[in-house]
C-alpha cells in the first residue's frame, strides 16, 4: 500500500501512481474489467476510500488526500467504470448500482472491510448505496455536495443524449467541460491550469468523450429515489458537507438527507462550491478529519 503520497506534480504522476486490479467476469460486470486507483499510506487511524463524480475521476481529491496520509489513513480513491483510467470500453452499464457493485468487488479483493468513506457528487449516491445495501463495508460516512433526491445538473443529462453529441468534436465537449469546472469553484483562483487540465485529460479524445457520454446517460434520478425511504436504515455515522454557493447541488437537499439518516450533521462551508475538494482543500480535509476523529 506504500506509495508516493503526493503532492503529485501534475496529473499525469498522480495517474502513474495509480494501480491496476482486474475484476473478473461477474464481480462488477459481465466482464473482466480493469479498476484504477491510487492506494497510499498506512491504516494507523484506519482505510479512507474517497469516491468522485461526474466528469471528475480520483484526481479530484489530489490536494487533500496528503492530509489524510499525514493524519494516519490508508487511503483508497478508485476510478469508476467508465470514469477516468479505469475500464471505458463501451460494453458495461455505469449506474450507481454498478458503480456501488463494483466497489465492494475491489475493496473485496484488497481485503478492505469496515472503512471511513466519502463520496462526493455521484460518488455520494453511490456512498448511500454502499451504507444501505453493504453495511458491513462502512464504519463512517462523508457525503458532500452529492447527487441526491431528483436534482441532476442539466448539462450533465444533456451529455447523456448520443445522437446529440456523438457527431460532435472532442473540442466542444472539452469546452463545455472547461465552463462546468470554473461554475463550480467560488475561488477562481483554484482554477488552476493543472486542475483544469487534469480532470478534462481522460475525457479529450474520441474514447473518452463517448466514456463520457455512457456516463452521463446512466444519471437516472429513479435511482437515487429509489432510496428515499431506505435513508432512515443508515446506521454508520454520518457527516453531510456542503459547499454552500454550489449551482446544481443545492444545500437544502443536504440539510434534508442530513435530517433522513438517523444522527446525521449537516455542516456547510460558506464561500466554496461544488468542487469542494479542489475549491476549499484545508477546510474540506480539517471538516472531514475533524468528524472522523469525533
Amino acid at each position: 500500500m506504500n506509495g508516493k503520497t503526493a503532492p503529485w506534480r501534475n496529473w499525469q504522476d498522480f495517474r502513474a501512481a495509480q494501480r491496476e486490479l482486474r475484476l473478473p467476469a461477474g464481480a462488477a460486470a459481465h466482464i473482466e474489467v480493469s479498476i484504477r486507483y491510487i492506494d497510499v499510506g498506512e491504516p494507523r487511524r484506519g482505510s479512507l476510500l474517497l469516491m468522485h463524480g461526474i466528469p471528475t475521476w480520483g484526481y479530484l481529491y489530489h490536494e487533500v488526500i496528503p492530509a489524510f496520509v499525514r493524519a494516519g489513513y490508508r487511503v483508497i480513491a478508485p476510478d469508476f467504470l467508465g470514469h477516468g483510467w479505469s475500464d471505458r470500453r463501451d460494453r458495461f452499464d455505469r449506474s450507481f448500482q454498478d458503480q456501488a457493485r463494483m466497489i465492494d468487488a475491489l475493496l473485496s479483493a484488497l481485503g478492505l472491510r469496515g472503512l471511513d468513506i466519502v463520496g462526493h457528487d455521484t460518488g455520494g449516491a453511490v456512498a448511500l448505496i454502499l451504507a444501505i445495501e453493504h453495511a458491513a463495508l462502512v464504519r463512517r460516512m462523508v457525503i458532500t455536495n452529492s447527487v441526491c433526491y431528483d436534482r441532476f445538473d442539466d448539462d450533465m443529462l444533456d451529455f447523456g443524449h448520443p445522437l446529440r453529441w456523438k457527431p460532435r468534436p472532442v473540442a466542444e465537449l472539452v469546452a463545455e467541460l472547461e465552463e462546468s469546472l470554473a461554475a463550480g469553484l467560488s475561488n477562481r483562483d483554484r482554477l488552476t491550469a493543472g486542475f483544469r487540465e487534469g480532470i478534462i485529460a481522460p475525457w479529450a479524445s474520441e474514447e473518452g468523450k463517448l466514456s463520457l457520454l455512457r456516463n452521463a446517460a446512466a444519471l437516472n434520478a429513479n435511482q437515487t429515489m429509489a432510496l428515499v425511504d431506505r435513508h432512515g436504515t443508515i446506521r454508520a455515522p454520518t457527516l453531510v458537507l456542503w459547499g454552500m454557493d454550489d449551482p446544481w447541488q443545492k444545500a437544502e437537499d443536504g440539510a434534508r438527507l442530513a435530517q433522513e439518516i438517523p444522527d446525521a450533521r449537516f455542516q456547510g462551508i460558506d464561500g466554496a462550491s461544488h468542487w469542494l475538494p479542489q475549491d476549499a482543500p484545508e477546510r474540506f480535509s480539517a471538516a472531514v478529519l475533524d468528524f472522523l476523529g469525533s
